[in-house]
């Protein structure tokens, strides 16, 4: 499935901005596209939901000026596909064609290894469409007593733009908008409350972890609490959190990783999409092939984990004891396995050191944002013959990337996936061999 493409006219203000104040409009002609998914133009200029040769009135001071109207529209640009595009901060690119889009990340993926003065062989991408997101954080403010005001934060502002759809959730999850309002309005009784919903879909449902409720007041109040079960019943919600705690949990909430059934933590990391979590899975299955002993670190309920212990004795760990333990306890019901063995540890604070992985012929690692220096400075030490790297941030991928280079790996390949849709982030797998 693929965006609209229906043509803006020349001369609209198609994004809803309000007109800006503080500086004189000019003309400029958008170059390129930045990081933030702004169009640039010289100066440099930015200038939001813009496209690379369009000619374009824009108002402010200083390098980000705001949009007044589009002279002369790019036969790129597309007409989104949300009424809330423009005025939610979720989405930057709904207004550009999806095949030069995907094309700019994947130019953006190789700039940033190029830095790092990394040369490889970047592969066709993979990328999920509309309606696949599964897990979204939705932002609640104080409505009425029924509905609170929930969506996203607007773009560059702490305000909120209380949505009525959202084009790149799962279906099930646009659908329990309205029931999610209704829940997050039992969770003001304080004023300093300002919640956060993480909705996951599962295969038993809608799971629904709160974070900023108040707390030092005594967090939400014992009636409080009823009517957030009441209304989580209502919905057919499968369970219901506040930081962590239940308070409510009708089916335990569950996910399928390859061969393995987990009973999901509150709370607890898992792709954005089914299907890059599946192309992702199958991609480093492949690369995975023929190793004897493998360790899978950062490894969170086993995204990768069962599928490489389908063709080696693997090893698991991660930072989060509750992640670690669904691990293990879906091991049971999943058949075929070469074996796991798990422990809960601080990859950032004890690493795999490089002589326990003297055994180990493959390394797999998944790290959070700030990616992974102190663990790929033992791999580099060790005498570990294949390493593939998975990360939501190319910057410090590159950073790591280069550690593992100098000491005498080489990036073979890198597999673009873009499943952060009409957003500028990006993310990769990358397999390096020594």
């Amino acid at each position: 499935m693929k965006p609209s493409a229906r043509r803006a006219r020349p001369g609209m203000r198609p994004n809803r901005q309000p007109r800006a104040t503080g500086g004189p409009a000019v003309d400029v002609v958008i170059e390129t596209v930045g990081g933030e998914g702004d169009g640039m133009a010289p100066g440099p200029i930015f200038a939001p939901f813009t496209l690379p040769g369009e000619r374009v009135r824009v108002a402010g001071s200083g390098e980000r000026r705001d949009l007044l109207e589009v002279m002369e529209p790019s036969a790129e640009r597309i007409e989104p596909v949300c009424p809330h595009f423009g005025t939610c901060g979720g989405c930057a690119l709904q207004h550009w064609a999806h095949e030069p889009y995907l094309a700019w990340k994947v130019e953006r993926l190789a700039v940033t290894l190029l830095r790092q003065q990394i040369e490889t062989d970047i592969l066709p991408p993979f990328a999920s469409g509309p309606a696949t997101r599964r897990r979204v954080a939705l932002h609640a403010r104080r409505g009425s007593r029924e509905a609170a005001r929930l969506g996203y934060k607007a773009r560059k502002s702490w305000d909120l733009v209380d949505i009525a759809v959202c084009p790149i959730s799962d279906p099930a999850i646009q659908a329990a908008i309205p029931a999610l309002k209704r829940l997050a309005a039992s969770l003001f009784e304080h004023p300093a409350s300002a919640p956060t919903l993480h909705v996951t879909l599962t295969v038993a449902g809608l799971d629904v972890d709160i974070t900023g409720v108040e707390r030092k007041s005594g967090g939400l109040s014992a009636d409080g609490r009823v009517q957030l079960a009441e209304r989580a019943a209502q919905a057919g919600f499968a369970r219901v959190t506040i930081d962590g705690e239940a308070a409510y949990l009708a089916r335990q909430p569950r996910v399928r990783l390859g061969p393995a059934s987990v009973d999901l933590p509150a709370g607890a990391f898992l792709q954005a999409t089914v299907e890059a979590q599946a192309a992702m899975s199958d991609f480093v299955g492949e690369q995975a092939a023929g190793a004897h002993r493998i360790a899978d670190l950062f490894c969170g309920v086993g995204t990768f984990t069962f599928r490489l212990a389908e063709i080696a004795q693997t090893y698991a760990a991660d930072s989060a004891p509750d992640s670690i333990r669904a691990l293990m306890s879906a091991l049971a019901g999943a058949p075929g396995l070469k074996g796991i063995t798990a422990e809960a540890r601080d990859l950032v604070r004890r690493p795999m050191l490089a002589e326990e992985m003297k055994k180990t012929d493959l390394v797999v690692f998944d790290p959070p944002r700030a990616g992974a220096v102190e663990q790929t400075a033992e791999i580099a030490r060790s005498t570990v013959g294949r390493v593939i790297g998975v990360s939501c941030n190319p910057a410090t991928f590159a950073r790591d990337a280069r550690v593992l280079i100098d000491a005498g790996f080489s990036l073979d390949r890198v597999l673009p996936v873009d499943q952060f849709l009409w957003s500028p982030h990006i993310e990769l797998v990358g397999v390096f061999s020594r």
